[in-house]
């Protein structure tokens, strides 16, 4: 019999969701073959089992968020049945109120004990009544998840620290976790109209009246990955004045090299070279020169990164969007950075990746250019400075300067590349700069040699 537990997904990972099973009880299950769906508050991931045998027990349903390490379900021999055994587990969890649930603090009844709560409500007067309750549900994290609460510790302690009642609380998380913005929200709601104001700006999309769904009318629910995206680009909007900025660049001898030696390059390797790496080789040149791009924005003060991790924005079959990090691209030749793009994209469609492998990125690239738009405006993600959009490249007439010097007209593929940049980093003349030598790069280096 083996347990199967919470996995540790990544260093600051603490808990997860489980989104889905992919086997039931009863059923055979092979070693590393897929056999859950855990999301977390930085990705989702498919977790395969430790073992073969047969799922004997799941003890953590679909929806319920677990901490690392909490036993998930059992795998057992074909006639081992131990499904009631495990099943108990959760009634521990639901006697733990009995310590918490308060009843030391009504033995303190003696008639003094009524008036010191009272003496606490005062600062915030319309919840007077309610608040004696309170803090009990949070006094602690496990009084939290015995109390049906469930949200993360940090979420407990914000909880806490607003004297708040977690179960009266609706959570808008994945299985109705509790997430920072809904603690935020009872906050507001509770001291009333003062803090009308610091919503000002969010207030705006929501005073449209919702249109009401219709007949024939498909309603979709947000998903985790959905969620945290909406919130995540709100926040980025909310925070950094976004300015963009815009350059074309001639990729003709880029075209003409992966035309020649494309075929070679695809043998060897299996996948096609794109223009995108060249893009991510030739930021690492020009963040080189122009450092404050690779940086990110911490209080009052710029903190510019020595190593340049990258993220790749990777699009999950329109189903979300991940941004996988390739670390330390300054360094790495076009050859290398290709597989480590094509390894990382592949595994965060197929929902292989860590929490780990989508943190610490110090720049962004989304690559549109497959699609063929001609301009991205893209948000940026924070807390980094700037996010870089590669478009569509397109055959165009374009002038060009002869060996004698003079001008004739050719027919070469052109692309923009696009800035978006924050303004508290840095100024137009610098994001200028910056996408000028990107455009030098990607026009003038030895990119065959790069290949070799």
């Amino acid at each position: 019999m083996t347990d199967v537990v919470m996995p540790q997904l990544g260093e600051t990972v603490t808990e997860g969701t489980i989104t889905r099973w992919f086997k039931a009880v009863g059923d055979s299950v092979a070693v590393d073959e897929p056999l859950f769906e855990v999301s977390t508050d930085k990705v989702d991931s498919e977790v395969p089992s430790p073992t073969a045998g047969v799922l004997t027990a799941i003890v953590v349903p679909e929806g319920d968020t677990v901490a690392v390490g909490v036993t998930l379900a059992v795998i057992g021999a074909a006639g081992d049945a131990p499904a009631p055994v495990p099943a108990p587990e959760p009634a521990p969890a639901a006697a733990a109120p009995a310590p918490v649930a308060a009843p030391p603090v009504p033995s303190a009844t003696p008639a003094p004990a009524p008036p010191a709560p009272a003496a606490v409500t005062p600062s915030p007067p319309p919840m007077s009544p309610s608040v004696p309750t309170a803090p009990t549900p949070v006094a602690s994290a496990a009084g939290a998840v015995a109390t049906g609460v469930i949200a993360s510790p940090i979420v407990r302690r914000l909880i806490a620290e607003h004297d708040l009642d977690g179960t009266a609380i609706t959570g808008t998380g994945d299985g109705g976790r509790i997430t920072r913005n809904d603690v935020l929200d009872a906050a507001r709601a509770r001291s009333g109209a003062p803090a009308a104001a610091p919503r000002a700006v969010a207030p705006a999309p929501s005073a449209t009246p919702a249109v009401p769904p219709g007949v024939g009318d498909h309603v979709v629910p947000f998903d985790n990955i959905r969620k945290r995206t909406a919130e995540h680009m709100v926040r980025s909007k909310a925070t950094s004045p976004h300015v963009y900025t815009s350059v074309e660049v001639d990729f003709e001898r880029i075209e003409r090299l992966r035309r020649r030696l494309g075929g070679e390059f695809k043998a060897d390797e299996g996948f096609s070279l794109t223009y995108l790496p060249f893009v991510v080789r030739a930021f690492a040149d020009a963040a080189r020169e122009w450092p404050h791009v690779n940086a990110s924005v911490d209080g009052e003060s710029l903190v510019v990164h020595r190593d340049v991790n990258l993220g790749i924005a990777v699009d999950l079959d329109h189903q979300g969007l991940l941004a996988p990090v390739v670390r330390n691209v300054d360094g790495k030749r076009l050859r290398l950075i290709a597989r480590e793009i094509r390894d990382l994209a592949s595994r965060a469609r197929s929902k292989q990746l860590t929490p780990d492998e989508i943190s610490g990125g110090t720049f962004t690239i989304t690559n549109m250019g497959p699609f063929g738009t001609v301009m991205t405006l893209p948000i940026i993600n924070q807390p980094q400075v700037a996010i870089l959009a590669t478009d569509g490249v397109h055959k165009k007439p374009v002038v060009v300067e002869g060996p004698d010097g003079e001008d004739s007209i050719a027919i070469h593929h052109v692309g923009v590349i696009a800035l978006a940049w924050d303004h508290r980093a840095f100024d137009g003349a610098y994001a200028a700069s910056f996408l000028r030598a990107m455009k030098d790069a990607l026009e003038g280096r030895d990119w065959e040699s790069e290949l070799a």
